[in-house]
């Protein structure tokens, strides 16, 4: 993995926690928790949406919507489970 590569991860993961941020209102975490949850969202999108058929495509638009609903699941449960 290169330079490129590892920034472009970085970049995607902190667009797709910052849009998750906006859409889970209350929760923001800053830019590096903003990453970090964009790339785990990034990781729970890549594991349920090809258990349940779904494929959005490929490009850096599709892997930002896929980080978005991913993080955006993750935020959900935060919520739940802080509520808990």
């Amino acid at each position: 993995m290169g330079i490129e590569s590892i920034l472009v991860f970085l970049i995607v993961g902190a667009v797709a926690g910052w849009l998750a941020g906006l859409i889970v209102s209350g929760f923001g975490f800053g830019l590096v928790g903003n990453i970090v949850v964009g790339i785990v969202g990034a990781f729970i999108a890549g594991y349920l949406f090809p258990a349940i058929g779904v494929s959005l495509g490929s490009g850096i638009v599709a892997a930002i919507l896929h980080s978005t609903i991913g993080a955006v699941i993750l935020l959900v449960l935060i919520k739940v489970i802080k509520r808990a």
